[in-house]
C-alpha cells in the first residue's frame, strides 16, 4: 500500500463554510424541470403537479440554494412568460438548447417547490437578449412588497408577500461564443455595472454576481474578469467560476481535476485582488462557483445535439450523464478544492440537480434514483460545518500528462465550534493500490476523546454505476479498517477512492 500522513489542527483555519457552498442548479434545459422535479401525471405527484419522491431526494442532498431559471436558458428567457394564469402563458422557443419551452413551470411555482425542499432562490435575469429596464422589472415584481402595478400583478398571481429573493445572477456565460447576446467584456462590464447600480438603488443590501469566465481554458480568462471588475467592482458582491470536467481516457489527469480547480479558484482571486488594489478599495470579491460537475460534454456535441429548423422538443432527454465510482471520486475531490477555499468560495452551485448531468435521475411514471455523485455531496453539505481547516496533506505523488506530478491524497477537513465535532474528507488518486492514511488528531485529543466512524465510496470496478435497472449497485460504505491509538488515527483508503471521517467528542474540550 501507499502510505499518507495528515495532522488535524485545530487553529490552521481557511475561513467559515457558508452553507450556500451547497446549493445546486435547475435549468430549463431537457428533463431537469419537466419529467424531473415537476411531472403531474406521476403517482407520487403533490397538488402542484411537483414529484415527492424527487422533493424528498433533494432534501437528504441537502441542498441550500438553487440557481434558477439558467444556464444558457436566460439569455432568451422573458420573465414575464412565466407568471401568470397558467393557461394564458405563450409557448416559446428556447434558442440555447433547440427545444419548446411551455412556461407551465415559472417563478411562482418554483418558489412553491423550493418552500418544499427548504432551499433559498438564487435568480437570474437575462443580460443576453434583454438588459437593465427587464431586470429591474423582474426586480420589482419579485422582491416590492406593494403599491405599484408590478408588485400588485403578483398579489393577483397568487403571492401577496414579495419572494425576497435575495442573490441575483447578472446574465449568464457571456464570455462564450455560444451565448445569446455574447458581448465583448468590455461591453458585458458596462451593462452588467449598469443594472448592477439600478438594482442597488433598489435595494443596497442586494447580494450581486457578475459574469466571469465560463471555464479557466477560454481565450479571455482572466483579461475578461480584469475588465469586467474593472466596471462593476463597487456595484457587485460576486464573481463566476463555472468548470466541467470528463475522463477523455487520460484518467490520471481526470482523477487530479481538482488541481484545475485550484488553479482556477486562485487565479480568479488574485485577479479580483488586482482590480482591489488598483482602485484603492476596501471591498472584497468573493467567488460564486455557480456551475461545476463532471460532465461528458463531448457526448451532447456529438450525440444528443438537437439541430433542425422544425425539431423544437419539449423536455427532451438531454445531457442525462451516467456517473460512474471514477466519476464519483473525482466529484468528491472538487468538494474538497471548493472547502479548501471557503474564505473566497461562499457560494456554489452543483449543476445540475435532477436529470440533466445530475446526482438525482427519474423515469417518467416510474422511480427515482440517487447517481454515484448523490453520496459524496449529501454527506459534505450535512457534516462539513461550522469553519474548513487545511490538513495538508503528505503523500507521494504520480505522474499525470495534464498536471506534473500530483499528490496521491489530498483532504481537507472541517470544524464545528458549536459541538467540537471535526469531519475529514479523503481522496485517494491511487490507480494501483490503496493508501494507509495516518491522522494526528488535534493535540487536546486523547485516548477516548473521540467516536470516530468513517464511509468510504469505491468499488473494485470504478466504472460502476446506479441505473435504473441496478439503482443500489454504488453507495457509500462503512470503512472498518478505522482505528484510534494514543491521539493517532489510522484507516485504509481503497484505489480510486473518497472517505468522510467523522470525530465526534466523547468528553467535550475547548476546540
Amino acid at each position: 500500500m501507499h502510505i499518507a500522513h495528515l495532522t488535524i489542527n485545530t487553529s490552521a483555519r481557511i475561513g467559515a463554510i457558508n452553507p450556500r457552498l451547497f446549493g445546486s442548479f435547475v435549468e430549463h434545459l431537457g428533463r431537469s424541470v419537466y419529467d424531473g422535479i415537476y411531472e403531474p401525471g406521476h403517482p407520487l405527484a403533490d397538488g402542484d403537479g411537483f414529484r415527492t419522491d424527487v422533493i424528498e431526494l433533494v432534501k437528504e442532498l441537502g441542498v441550500t440554494a438553487i440557481r434558477y431559471p439558467g444556464g444558457n436558458f436566460v439569455s432568451g428567457f422573458n420573465w414575464e412568460d412565466s407568471v401568470g394564469p397558467r393557461e394564458e402563458r405563450p409557448t416559446r422557443l428556447d434558442l440555447a438548447w433547440h427545444t419548446t419551452e411551455t412556461n407551465e413551470v415559472g417563478l411562482h411555482e418554483f418558489q412553491r417547490w423550493l418552500d418544499a425542499v427548504g432551499s433559498e432562490l438564487m435568480l437570474a435575469v437575462n443580460l443576453g437578449t434583454r438588459g437593465t429596464p427587464e431586470a429591474l422589472e423582474l426586480l420589482e415584481y419579485a422582491n416590492l412588497a406593494q403599491g405599484t402595478a408590478r408588485a400588485d400583478r403578483r398579489a393577483a398571481n397568487g403571492r401577496t408577500e414579495p419572494f425576497d429573493v435575495r442573490i441575483w445572477c447578472l446574465g449568464n456565460e457571456m464570455d462564450g461564443p455560444w451565448q445569446l447576446g455574447h458581448r465583448s467584456a468590455d461591453d458585458y462590464g458596462k451593462v452588467a455595472a449598469q443594472t448592477a447600480r439600478a438594482m442597488k438603488a433598489f435595494d443596497p443590501d442586494l447580494e450581486l454576481v457578475i459574469c466571469g469566465s465560463s471555464s479557466s481554458s477560454m481565450p479571455t480568462f482572466a483579461e475578461w474578469e480584469r475588465v469586467v471588475l474593472t466596471h462593476a467592482y463597487d456595484a457587485v458582491d460576486y464573481i463566476s467560476c463555472h468548470a466541467y470536467y470528463e475522463n477523455t481516457g487520460d484518467l490520471a489527469s481526470f482523477l487530479a481535476s481538482g488541481i484545475d480547480m485550484d488553479h482556477f479558484i486562485r487565479s480568479v482571486t488574485a485577479t479580483a485582488d488586482h482590480v482591489k488594489a488598483v482602485r484603492g478599495s476596501d471591498k472584497t470579491i468573493n467567488i460564486s462557483f455557480d456551475e461545476w460537475n463532471i460532465w461528458y460534454n463531448s457526448r451532447y456535441e456529438n450525440v444528443d445535439k438537437i439541430t433542425g429548423v422544425d425539431n423544437w422538443p419539449v423536455a427532451p432527454r438531454l445531457l442525462e450523464d451516467e456517473y460512474t465510482v471514477a466519476d464519483a471520486v473525482v466529484f468528491g475531490s472538487l468538494l474538497i478544492t471548493l472547502l479548501k477555499h471557503a474564505d473566497r468560495v461562499t457560494s456554489a452551485s452543483l449543476a445540475q440537480l435532477v436529470n440533466v448531468i445530475a446526482p438525482i435521475m427519474t423515469e417518467p411514471g416510474g422511480a427515482s434514483w440517487r447517481q454515484t455523485t448523490f453520496f459524496p455531496f449529501a454527506a459534505t453539505a450535512a457534516n462539513a460545518n461550522g469553519i474548513a481547516l487545511d490538513v495538508t496533506p503528505v503523500s507521494d505523488s504520480y505522474p499525470t500528462e495534464r498536471f506534473g506530478d500530483v499528490p496521491l491524497v489530498d483532504a481537507v477537513a472541517s470544524l464545528d465550534e458549536s459541538t467540537g465535532s471535526i469531519a475529514v474528507y479523503v481522496v485517494n488518486r491511487a490507480v494501483d493500490a490503496g493508501t494507509s492514511l495516518e491522522i494526528d488528531l488535534p493535540s487536546r485529543a486523547h485516548p477516548g476523546t473521540y467516536a470516530v466512524t468513517a464511509r468510504t465510496l469505491s468499488d473494485a470496478d470504478i466504472n460502476a454505476s446506479n441505473n435504473r435497472e441496478n439503482p443500489e449497485r454504488v453507495v457509500l460504505a462503512d470503512n472498518t479498517t478505522v482505528s484510534t491509538d494514543g491521539g493517532v488515527l489510522r484507516i485504509d483508503l481503497p484505489a480510486v477512492s473518497w472517505t468522510e471521517i467523522l470525530l465526534t467528542p466523547q468528553n467535550p474540550v475547548t476546540a
